[in-house]
């Protein structure tokens, strides 16, 4: 069975209830079931518990005229932000002043994510949220990776998923969901528990893009969007415990969502940048939801939205939705050019504080840094500066941490 018809059996299956909390495990049979569990254990232990929470990034972002844009973060500890060293660092944080610098407003979060929450805990964050901002101009929501490792029904967790967005909806609030991640690009996961990890991830994902679309949210792919780089860069992008991502991390999170968060808060300059055809050259199409769900499972930073054809939001194979292939440029690798700016100064260093002077009254040039008018405090200013849509913020602020629940990560 395609993973396109998994997850629209999925949705179906969420939004006519049923699903318990051990299904699809059958199919792996008993001895399986109980090395997976053996490994999981394993996992456990080797990520344990690096942090005491996960700081509280409550608050107003930015500054200018007219009233703050209120924005809401839901989910689980990627939501939360375990694993950033300050509030300034959290997806929810970066998405705030993006939007706060894009459109010359103050922008309000406000941050109900737990640490270890399951889809089915988002219902009760969002009664507390609505406790605090009665209509949130956006909401954005990560969750579903311990649905997976919990081993919850899909149908279950998306069926959470769904009821939170619909009533979201109703309030006017515009959705953006980034979908379950990859859990088969976390290392300290072993071998085969990470291989049966991806594929109940990834169709997790597309059963998520398929429900939220069907309701009117839009979906961003995570996905193994931080694999590769993560692989090669273990040390920046993972925090401590080699399982949440660090403030690097995080601010490649945020870059994936930001475009889609600005495209349904509809402040994009210049409009039409969201009205655009998709481009096929770019793998980007319009099609049926669970079509471009499967797609967009298999290459991370792909926005999934609904849309209409000939006037008619769906089709003989249920919602027509729009699959974008947002830019997204790779952290640069700048070792080497930091490596040959050390050389050059102990060079100079051992030259004396004469190189470099002009010799017998004739025009001399002085020595320069190398890498002057290229690359200056890690910035390329031979080219444009690439903008990932997550600007950096200020470091510091309150340190105050939200709780961790004991054995949960």
């Amino acid at each position: 069975m395609s993973r396109a018809r998994r997850a629209r059996r999925i949705a179906a299956t969420a939004a006519y209830g049923g699903g318990g909390v051990a299904a699809g495990i059958g199919a792996i049979g008993a001895i399986g079931y109980g090395v997976l569990r053996a490994e999981a254990r394993i996992a456990r232990r080797v990520v344990g518990i690096h942090f005491e929470g996960a700081p509280d990034d409550n608050g107003v972002y930015g500054a200018g005229i007219g009233e703050p844009i209120e924005l809401v973060v839901l989910g689980d500890s990627s939501a939360a932000g375990m694993g950033a060293d300050n509030r300034y660092q959290t997806v929810g944080a970066i998405i705030a002043t993006g939007i706060s610098a894009l459109t010359g407003r103050p922008v309000q979060l406000t941050n109900t994510a737990v640490i270890g929450a399951e889809s089915s805990g988002l219902e009760a964050q969002l009664t507390r949220a609505l406790e605090q901002v009665e209509r949130p101009h956006l909401a954005v929501i990560m969750v579903g990776a311990n649905d997976v490792t919990h081993r919850i029904s899909k149908a279950v967790a998306v069926r959470h998923l769904e009821s939170t967005v619909v009533r979201l909806r109703e309030l006017g609030t515009e959705v953006v969901v980034g979908t379950c991640p990859d859990l088969g690009t976390i290392t300290p996961i072993p071998q085969p528990l990470r291989l049966v990890g991806r594929r109940w991830s990834r169709d997790l994902a597309a059963a998520q893009t398929v429900a939220v679309v069907e309701v009117g949210g839009r979906t961003v792919s995570l996905g193994d969007l931080l694999g590769p780089e993560f692989y090669e860069r273990p040390h920046e992008l993972f925090s401590k415990d080699r399982f949440h991502p660090s403030p690097a991390g995080y601010a490649r999170c945020a870059a994936a969502l930001l475009p889609s968060v600005y495209a349904a808060l509809d402040v994009w300059e210049g409009g039409p940048v969201e009205d655009r055809l998709p481009d096929r050259r770019r793998g980007e199409g319009i099609g049926p939801v669970a079509v471009a769900a499967e797609q967009a499972v298999l290459d991370p930073g792909t926005e999934v939205s609904g849309t209409e054809i000939a006037g008619h939001p769906r089709g003989p194979r249920g919602r027509w939705a729009k699959l974008l292939r947002r830019p997204r440029n790779p952290v640069p690798d700048r070792s080497a050019e930091r490596g040959r700016a050390d050389e050059d100064r102990q060079v100079r260093s051992d030259a004396g504080p004469d190189a470099g002077a002009p010799v017998d009254g004739q025009a001399g040039t002085t020595v320069g840094h190398p890498l002057d008018g290229a690359v200056r405090g890690g910035v390329d200013a031979t080219r444009p500066a690439e903008d990932d849509g997550a600007g950096a913020a200020p470091a510091g602020g309150p340190e105050e941490t939200k709780a961790t629940p004991e054995g949960r990560a």
